[in-house]
């Protein structure tokens, strides 16, 4: 079990995130060309709408006491929607009456309105608002328009004008992976508000993978009865008083499945149901493993990555698909059904006589023609029930189904070509959608992927390629986020990844292309926080905290300490330990200041501070001398997979947090002043290695270990050559999972050096991770 204090932050050095599955993801909130400023005319809604007017005469306001007013079930179902959406999201606690008025809310459907689908009309003026559309899903997005409107800081008042709306895309989507770590019911549908509120209408239900089959299929019992357990690694897994196995169990029944479209449904909003196939199929095989190509017993298991585990090419196992299928099909009343089809290791079909036999049988020529075999004779079965086949881009490879729609995830590129080949096409590129990735460079991020995808990242990426003729652009239904959960055991944290990036994911679906713009977005989404704030939601705080950069000069105490915000908002600081307030001082630029300083700095919009609560920085001369792991970079080299990664115990409560390059352990503390230091002292923790990488897995290089259990190297420049000084490891950690270690360095090494930490040797199934490293004076 490791548990550790984290210190309080001193230097934010960037750590360096390796991109070695998203390389060009590396664009941040600092590069955007502007910081937060509302257009002309700019409304706090997100997302922006089509068209906007502002119309000569007096507002109206809105308080408990206004009348809403709507007449047949349709418009009454969404004018009662609104008023409980106004009220969780801060506004008044208004009451439907129904029936006609001239003053108040009315809601009013037309079918004979032109506004399309989704589409919708907004008028107000001194009398009253009216919302109107053709149809019941372009009045409830009128009503979410509306409760924006009324909220977020507007105390209810609403100018005249006139909105004519509707979206850009038609599919405006959330993918989240319940198959890694389990929501319950209540979360789920806490998500689906939120989507609602900002008009995604398109959620797509991660349900089964290698780690857990989530849906009950009543034919196929094992599945959820086996498949939907697994033993967390390490200490995570045992009970702490026993030492007996802990599983990690939860599935979803038919009825609750049912529940949850049914509670998506009537907030307009698709449930895409996925069944993985042919690979990320470990859970399926572990409970029937007749459906697997090797005899080996398998079982879910608490591994990240890719597994080599594909279901098998027989007859029989077309037959059990097919079946969970027709369970699938009988409840999800959407359109499509996602097949999965991607990360798919052949190692198992090439290796297997019997799949090679198959693939003879079938004319497979190789076997990603027999991927899409399996990915044909699917769709077939899914037309024939009145259902659209949607699968990861890999299903392009060895030939794609006619009308089979793609959802592009390696990039656009594999959206690109299916659109120019005339299928329709889903944009959700891993360097620009994927909601598990670190969205800032903080400290206080939980664990995550190794890229950051900040917010202008998300906000800026364009669902339609430049280079897609005019004639296929309508082959791009649209764009979705993806929220894989690996490294997302708790709700919080879900929603910290998700919030506010959702919003722009939004505003990119819904506004015309021409209409968005950053920087305006920036200014509004401060009052999306507020309603974000009464809705319940735990938006993430690490984009509106503050920073630190710090340089020091240990030989005259003092500190020259430069501030920064992810988003560019505005920085209040003080240096005198009062509270920070919109009325402290401004930064401008950099601070220097005589040890020791406690300094403190939040960010404001408009004199609103956006996080809980302020950055604190205690600096002192001591303090100078000690780096933790998300203060260091990692050694430079190709082939990096840097990881945010928890620690495995305790088995409930809070977690230490390691940042490690699983291919190269070894950490730079980059111009480190050494003078006058004697010693190097190293804390370091051991977590298991818990990852499953296919063909990456070569990759991973160790630092040959010299003793039993190798060392703790200590090197200079540029992580190579010989090390200054090595330490050998202990077979284990102590009784709370770390070490204390302890390495003198040569005299002769002195000034501003760069200093790494590495660990030799193979060590699997744990590893080694850096906690801490601090400078001992001579």
């Amino acid at each position: 079990m490791h548990t550790r204090t984290r210190r309080t932050s001193l230097s934010l050095l960037s750590f360096a995130l390796a991109l070695s599955l998203a390389p060009s993801a590396q664009a941040t909130d600092a590069q955007a060309p502007e910081g937060p400023r509302a257009l002309p005319g700019s409304l706090m809604l997100i997302p922006a709408p089509a068209k906007v007017d502002r119309i000569d005469g007096t507002g109206y306001t809105v308080t408990a006491g206004t009348p809403v007013r709507a007449q047949g079930d349709a418009a009454r179902r969404v004018a009662t929607q609104f008023a409980t959406l106004l009220r969780d999201s801060g506004g008044p606690a208004v009451t439907v009456a129904g029936g006609r008025g001239k003053d108040g809310i009315g809601f009013v459907l037309d079918a004979t309105l032109k506004t399309g689908a989704e589409g919708y009309q907004l008028r107000s003026d001194a009398r009253g608002v009216t919302v109107q559309a053709a149809t019941e899903a372009g009045l409830f997005y009128g009503a979410a328009t509306l409760s924006q409107l009324l909220t977020g800081g507007s105390d209810g008042k609403l100018p005249a004008l006139r909105i004519d709306d509707a979206p850009r895309f038609s599919w405006r989507g959330l993918m989240l992976d319940s198959a890694r770590h389990f929501q319950s019911l209540d979360e789920i549908k806490q998500v689906l508000d939120a989507m609602a509120e900002q008009k995604l209408n398109t959620f797509h239900w991660h349900l089964t993978d290698d780690q857990g089959w989530r849906m009950e299929i009543k034919r196929y019992p094992k599945l959820t009865g086996i498949g939907s357990c697994r033993i967390p690694a390490g200490d995570g897994g045992r009970d702490p008083v026993t030492g007996a196995e802990r599983p990690y169990c939860g599935f979803y029944t038919q009825d609750q499945i049912r529940e949850v479209i049914a509670y998506a449904a009537a907030r307009h909003i698709q449930v895409i149901p996925e069944i993985d196939v042919p690979g990320h199929a470990t859970a399926a095989i572990a409970a029937y493993p007749e459906l697997g190509t090797i005899e080996t017993p398998l079982k879910p298991l608490s591994e990240w990555g890719v597994f080599p585990n594909l279901f098998n090419t027989e007859d029989s196992t077309f037959t059990f698909l097919e079946n969970v299928l027709e369970e699938v099909i009988a409840l999800f009343p959407a359109k499509y059904v996602h097949v999965g089809g991607d990360e798919a290791v052949k190692d198992q079909w090439e290796a297997s006589a019997r799949v090679q036999a198959r693939m003879r049988e079938l004319g497979a020529g190789d076997e990603m023609e027999m991927q899409s075999h399996i990915i044909k004779r699917l769709e077939t079965f899914l037309e024939k029930h009145d259902r659209r086949l949607i699968g990861w881009d890999e299903i392009l490879e060895g030939g794609l189904p006619p009308e089979a729609t793609v959802m592009s995830w390696r990039g656009t590129e594999g959206g690109l070509k299916a659109a120019s080949e005339g299928h329709d096409v889903v944009m959700s590129p891993v360097t620009d959608m994927y909601m598990d990735y670190l969205q800032t460079n903080s400290p206080n991020e939980p664990p995550g992927r190794p890229a950051t995808i900040p917010l202008a990242r998300v906000y800026g990426f364009e669902p339609v390629p430049d280079a897609l003729a005019r004639d296929k652009q309508h082959h791009i239904l649209g764009l979705q986020a993806n929220m894989f959960t690996e490294h997302t055991r708790s709700y919080a944290r879900l929603q910290h990844n998700l919030f506010p990036r959702l919003a722009a994911v939004a505003e990119t679906g819904w506004s015309p292309r021409e209409r968005r713009d950053y920087a305006d977005f920036l200014a509004r989404l401060p009052a999306q926080l507020q309603r974000y704030q009464a809705m319940g939601i735990a938006y993430a705080q690490t984009p509106f905290q503050v920073e630190l950069d710090s340089t020091d000069d240990r030989a005259t105490g003092t500190a020259t300490l430069a501030l920064r915000t992810p988003l560019g908002y505005d920085i209040h600081y003080s240096v005198d330990g009062s509270a920070v307030t919109a009325q402290s001082p401004r930064y401008t630029a950099p601070l220097q200041q005589p040890l020791p300083v406690a300094l403190q700095a939040a960010t404001f919009f408009n004199g609103q501070a956006l996080a809980k609560a302020a950055s604190r920085f205690d600096i002192t001369a001591a303090s100078l001398l000690s780096r933790t792991d998300e203060h260091l970079a990692q050694c430079p080299g190709e082939g990096q997979l840097l990881l945010r990664l928890e620690d495995d115990g305790p088995a409930d409560g809070e977690r230490a947090i390691f940042n490690v390059d699983i291919f190269n352990p070894c950490w730079l503390w980059k111009d480190a002043d050494v003078d006058g230091i004697a010693t190097l002292r190293v804390r370091a923790g051991q977590i298991p290695y818990y990852f499953q990488l296919a063909h990456d897995e070569p990759n991973r290089r160790f630092a040959p270990k010299r003793s039993a259990h190798g060392e703790m190297d200590i090197l200079g420049g540029q992580c190579d050559g010989k090390p200054l000084a090595s330490v050998p490891l202990p077979a284990a950690p102590g009784a709370d999972g770390f070490i204390t270690l302890e390495a003198a360095l040569p005299r002769s090494f002195k000034g501003t050096q760069s200093l790494c930490v590495r660990f030799t040797g193979d060590t699997r199934p744990t590893m080694w991770v850096l906690d801490e490293i601090t400078l001992l004076p001579r």
